[in-house]
C-alpha cells in the first residue's frame, strides 16, 4: 500500500513511525518545510510540496496532519481522488467546506477515519462495554475535565507560534482539546448543548480562548459538563460518569478505570496492560486504519461522529 503524509509536525511524525514500525515501507511526505522539527529522520523518504503533486503518485491512503485550518484543502482533494483518509481531529477549524468533504467521500468511495485517538484507549473501551450493560444503572451525570499548560507542550518550539495557539491555523483550547466531545458521544449518545461560556484569562499572551466551560445533556437525561483549559499545572485529565446504580472514574494519567457497583457496595479497578504507553493509542489507531485500508472493517469514528464534534465545538465558540 502507498501512503501520503501530509504534515510532518509531532503527530505526523508519530503516525510515520507507526507506520514503518506495522511494516508499511511505501511512504511519500507531503510538507511545507516549515516544522521546527530536525529533518534527519526524514531524509529517506520522497517528499512532493501540495497534495496534487502527491495524488498524481496513486496513493492508497492520505493521512492528514497538517494545522487545522488546512485540514480540508487536503481531505477534499484526496476524497475526490478515492483514497483513503486518516484526518486528524477535528475535522476543520469551521463547519464550511463539510458538506463538500462529504460530497468528495461519496464520489471518490473511499473511507475516512477521524483521528480521536481515545476510542482506541483499553479502559475507555471497557468504561462504553459497562455503560452498554447498565453495569452502572443510568448515566445521571457526567464530567469530564483536562487542564494542560500550552507552554508545556512542545519544549522545543516557541508554543505561541504552534497551531495550538494560533487563531489563523484554528487555534484554541476548544478545538484543540475537543476530544472529551468526541468521547462523550460515542460512550452516552450525541449531547446537545445547553450553555458554554470561553474566555482568554490566562498569561500565555495568545489571542485564542485557553478557558472553556460546557455544560451538555445527553440522550436519557443525563446533564455533563466538560472543563477545558491551556492552563493547569500539573496536566489533569478525568472523567466521572454518574449512574443510578453506580459510578466510573477514569483518569488519564493512570489509564485507570474505577467502577463502583451499589449492588455490592465495592470498587472494582480496571487497570491498563502492563505495555501500555501513550504510543499504544496512536498505534492501534494505526492498526485500525490499517484494515480500513485493505477494506477488512469500517471506521470506528466516521466522518458523521466528526462532524459530532466539530458541531459542538462550534457551538461552545460562538457562546464567547
Amino acid at each position: 500500500m502507498k501512503f501520503v503524509i501530509v504534515g510532518l509536525g509531532s503527530i505526523g511524525r508519530r503516525h510515520l513511525k507507526n507506520l514503518i514500525a506495522l511494516g508499511e515501507k511505501d511512504i511519500i511526505l507531503c510538507r511545507s518545510k516549515l516544522s521546527t522539527l530536525p529533518d534527519e529522520e526524514l531524509k529517506d523518504f520522497p517528499v512532493v510540496t501540495s497534495i496534487h503533486e502527491a495524488l498524481k503518485l496513486k496513493p492508497d491512503a492520505v493521512i492528514i496532519s497538517n494545522p487545522t485550518a488546512l485540514h480540508l484543502d487536503v481531505a477534499i482533494p484526496a476524497a475526490e481522488a478515492g483514497c483513503h483518509i486518516l484526518l486528524e481531529k477535528p475535522l476543520s477549524h469551521s463547519m464550511e467546506r463539510i458538506e463538500e468533504l462529504r460530497s468528495a467521500l461519496k464520489k471518490g468511495g473511499g473511507q475516512l477515519l477521524v483521528g480521536f485517538q481515545f476510542r482506541f484507549h483499553p479502559t475507555l473501551q471497557i468504561a462504553a462495554q459497562l455503560i452498554s450493560q447498565k453495569v452502572i444503572g443510568r448515566p445521571v451525570s457526567v464530567r469530564a475535565h483536562w487542564g494542560e499548560c500550552l507552554a508545556n507542550w512542545h519544549p522545543w518550539e516557541d508554543f505561541k507560534k504552534s497551531y495550538a495557539a494560533r487563531k489563523d491555523l484554528g487555534g484554541g483550547v476548544v478545538l484543540t482539546l475537543c476530544h472529551p466531545f468526541d468521547y462523550l458521544n460515542w460512550l452516552l449518545g450525541k449531547p446537545e448543548l445547553l450553555w458554554a461560556k470561553t474566555d482568554t484569562i490566562g498569561d500565555l499572551g495568545v489571542d485564542v480562548e485557553d478557558i472553556a466551560d460546557v455544560c451538555l445533556r445527553f440522550p436519557g437525561g443525563a446533564l455533563g459538563t466538560v472543563h477545558l483549559d491551556y492552563l493547569q499545572q500539573p496536566a489533569s485529565h478525568h472523567l466521572e460518569i454518574i449512574g443510578t446504580k453506580g459510578t466510573m472514574i477514569w483518569n488519564n494519567s493512570t489509564g485507570q478505570l474505577a467502577v463502583f457497583r451499589s449492588e455490592n457496595n465495592a470498587w472494582k479497578n480496571h487497570p491498563v496492560p502492563a505495555d501500555f504507553e501513550r504510543n499504544s493509542l496512536f498505534l492501534e489507531e494505526m492498526k485500525h486504519f490499517l484494515a480500513v485500508v485493505r477494506g477488512e472493517t469500517k471506521p470506528v469514528c466516521t466522518l458523521e461522529d466528526g462532524i459530532t464534534a466539530q458541531e459542538i465545538a462550534g457551538q461552545v465558540r460562538g457562546r464567547r
